[in-house]
């Protein structure tokens, strides 16, 4: 790669997150510039804003952004729309050799945590950076099992209501479903379980994650809180908002006291609680909305490590 060059990327949803990931990669990214801005509403801000930006903007969908003139020099795109509408632009972009990185909880290419399995996944043609949830609670889940077998594993997110825009509330079932995945798959638990909680308090609350492991007897305590702060360490290099609210918890359950699991039944060993808490930037979004911001700051370290290792020699 040359000096100064950056590779144009593509934005699809014009809505909050996607037009948060736009400012981002203007902002922000060491080796994307914005390509395009894609939406299906004329008169929405995210639009509007990259016109002022002068970025390329169309609001006639992913067919829209094929037809304009600088489609060809796109080599990324993110797709921040909707579960539903995602598998029709990856199926056109797909024709055209785009990379995609799909930030809603379609899951058509394989799970990515950037802190945990990116490397695994560089050259497929589709990643999926899970959902706001996942990405805040599963390096955690990581950090307690490569420490100790974790027989189960919970995670709590709330967020606040008024950050849960239309894309997320429709999609709050595969939310749950996606993320309990994941957590398994990711994470490495034997069991997983999501729930999401959208949050009315006023003023809005920043977005809040707790995690429930129940690690094997005999677990180390020591070795599970080093691994979960360097973890922290490394989602907060691309996600500086994010951080432990408070001390992690350890509880021993004996084999007299098991934890009784719905699908598992009982269980005994050590459980490991841990409270998040992750603010957003404010680059467009508020404060409060770090559940969007952690989605943006993921997907935008995703590409960037992806155009240093996939795309440097074309470059």
């Amino acid at each position: 790669m040359t000096e100064g060059h950056r590779v144009p990327v593509a934005v699809i949803g014009s809505g909050n997150i996607g037009t948060d990931l736009m400012i981002k990669v203007m902002r922000k990214s060491k080796h994307l510039s914005m390509g395009a801005m894609v939406g299906i509403d004329p008169d929405s801000d995210g639009l509007a804003r990259a016109r002022r930006l002068g970025v390329p903007a169309t609001s006639e969908g992913v067919e829209g952004l094929v037809k304009l003139p600088n489609f060809r020099d796109i080599r990324i795109a993110f797709d921040a729309t909707s579960a539903g509408a995602h598998a029709h632009h990856n199926a056109v972009l797909q024709k055209y050799g785009v990379q995609v990185i799909d930030l809603t909880p379609a899951a058509i290419g394989p799970y990515v945590i950037p802190v945990v399995n990116l490397e695994e996944h560089l050259d497929s043609p589709n990643i999926n950076m899970v959902t706001c949830g996942g990405q805040a609670t599963i390096p955690m889940v990581y950090a307690v099992s490569r420490m100790a077998k974790v027989h189960y594993a919970e995670i709590v997110a709330s967020i606040a209501s008024k950050s849960a825009g239309p894309g997320t509330r429709a999609n709050i079932d595969e939310f749950t479903e996606t993320t309990s995945r994941a957590i398994v798959k990711l994470g490495g638990a034997a069991r997983g379980k999501a729930i999401i909680i959208l949050n009315p308090a006023e003023p809005p609350l920043i977005m809040r994650d707790t995690v429930y492991c129940l690690a094997e007897q005999g677990a180390d305590e020591a070795a599970i809180r080093k691994s979960i702060d360097e973890m922290v360490a490394q989602v907060a290099s691309y996600v500086p908002g994010y951080r432990l609210k408070q001390r992690v918890q350890f509880e021993k359950l004996p084999a007299d006291r098991p934890m009784n699991i719905p699908g598992i039944g009982k269980r005994h060993g050590l459980k490991v609680v841990v409270f998040l808490e992750v603010e957003g930037a404010g680059h467009y979004l508020p404060n409060y909305a770090g559940n969007l911001d952690i989605m943006t700051s993921a997907a935008l370290a995703t590409a960037e490590q992806l155009v240093v290792s996939k795309f440097a020699l074309a470059a």
